[in-house]
């Protein structure tokens, strides 16, 4: 199947891509192969590994370091899954869903979640049709004292999402709220309702900064203690920050998958981070395809930089931006480019967003090795494990099926090795 490619020149601004037809990346998944819950012990769950070339075989998640270079560096999403989810009411008792996208005003996650009394968030609001105007509320009880919570229609945007405007009388913050009053918004083709194991296993145990409606689910299977082993191990580690939004769950719903309009999501990098990064260039494991989405992006910052002397990071990274950058170009390089500039600049961390969509013929610059869950028929995230792999995905997949892996967010997991990868 022909990839996406570059049809002239481009300016760096727009790239004409070949037709990927979303019917090539569909497989057969029957609902009870959907894990529902997770396994009693996060390290004890399957672990698929594909080689290139060689018998793919299958393991307990917890000798992973078995399958790493020792030398290598395994990068982490650190961030944290939002209570997002506010079940809230109007005057007649009819029931309205909010579901917190990401922040509006203000637009960054840290003053939004500080913020008191009154602040404006993207939503997507199940009920919505219920929801003609005025407020939704909910009335609830902190220190002893009864308060209130509305909500405000302000505009759509986007389709499906609103810009909701929320007001309270309790003296907290937006954060605090969201976690006295929020569910956690598992993935909806789980079928159920939020309950009390979800709260710690759809988090990493090292998730720190909030602002996710979904957990980097590749990273479930790791423990303190493997952490620890790997470490003692000689095998790195380090951290990155996607903030995971909704969109991660949308399916491909047009016939030519470039087509699908991609997400916007919100990262941070630390020069540290980079520097590790340049260190370990050629020897580096993603966990998850959002630090995979995260590091890739990296290229775009460097390129940019490198081009306009800044990595201009208020631009999004564009859908299919990383395809402009000119094939002389290596990762290491374009890290380097990036970590000089904010050694100039005396920046530590940099801050940015991506709309990147990474489908077959996608040049990896960055990532070595990926380590992931298995994904839904015909999604982005799909697409990406077949640019990692090619069709060989078809094989993993039913290997998978025939070794009885459990799928998705609860599910088993796979460390994958790129066809270009030398062991």
């Amino acid at each position: 199947m022909d990839g996406p490619q570059q049809c002239w020149p481009s300016i760096g601004l727009f790239v004409v891509m070949k037709e990927i037809n979303i019917d090539d990346f569909y497989y057969d998944l029957p609902d009870q192969r959907i894990a529902k819950f997770p396994v009693a012990d996060r390290d004890k769950s399957k672990l698929l590994i594909r080689r290139e070339g060689k018998e793919i075989t299958h393991t307990s998640f917890d000798h992973i370091g078995e399958w790493l270079p020792k030398d290598s560096l395994l990068v982490f999403n650190n961030t944290k899954v939002v209570r997002a989810r506010i079940i809230m009411h109007k005057p007649t008792g009819a029931r309205v869903e909010i579901l917190c996208l990401e922040p509006h005003e203000p637009a960054d996650y840290e003053r939004a979640f500080a913020q008191m009394g009154s602040c404006k968030w993207h939503c997507i609001v199940g009920g919505l049709k219920k929801w003609k105007e005025g407020p939704v509320q909910i009335v609830f009880e902190s220190a002893g004292e009864q308060y209130t919570l509305n909500a405000w229609r302000e505009e759509q945007t986007n389709g499906s999402e609103n810009i909701i405007r929320f007001e309270w009388d309790a003296p907290l913050s937006f954060g605090a709220m969201l976690e006295l009053l929020g569910k956690l918004p598992i993935p909806p083709y789980l079928n159920r309702d939020t309950e009390e194991v979800d709260y710690t296993r759809y988090q990493t145990v090292y998730s720190k900064f909030e602002g996710s409606v979904a957990a980097p689910t590749a990273g479930l299977h790791f423990t303190d203690r493997l952490i620890g082993e790997l470490r003692e191990a000689g095998i790195q580690t380090d951290e990155v920050t996607l903030h995971v939004g909704a969109g991660t769950f949308l399916p491909v719903k047009e016939k030519d998958a470039t087509r699908h309009p991609m997400h916007t999501e919100h990262f941070e990098i630390r020069l540290s981070t980079l520097e590790n990064l340049i260190a370990k260039s050629g020897n580096i494991t993603a966990v998850g395809t959002t630090s995979v989405r995260t590091l890739e992006s990296l290229s775009a910052l460097g390129y940019r930089t490198l081009v306009n002397g800044t990595p201009e990071v208020e631009r999004v990274i564009g859908q299919f931006e990383l395809y402009d950058i000119p094939a002389e170009y290596e990762g290491v390089e374009l890290l380097e480019a990036l970590a000089k500039y904010m050694r100039k600049m005396g920046v530590d961390t940099l801050k940015a967003a991506t709309m990147i969509m990474i489908v077959p013929s996608f040049r990896f610059r960055i990532v070595n090795r990926i380590v992931t869950n298995f994904h839904q028929p015909k999604s982005t995230l799909l697409l990406l494990i077949s640019a990692f792999i090619g069709d060989d995905w078809h094989r993993v997949y039913r290997y998978a099926m025939d070794n009885d892996f459990r799928f998705l967010s609860y599910g088993d997991s796979s460390l994958l090795l790129p066809n270009a990868a030398k062991e």
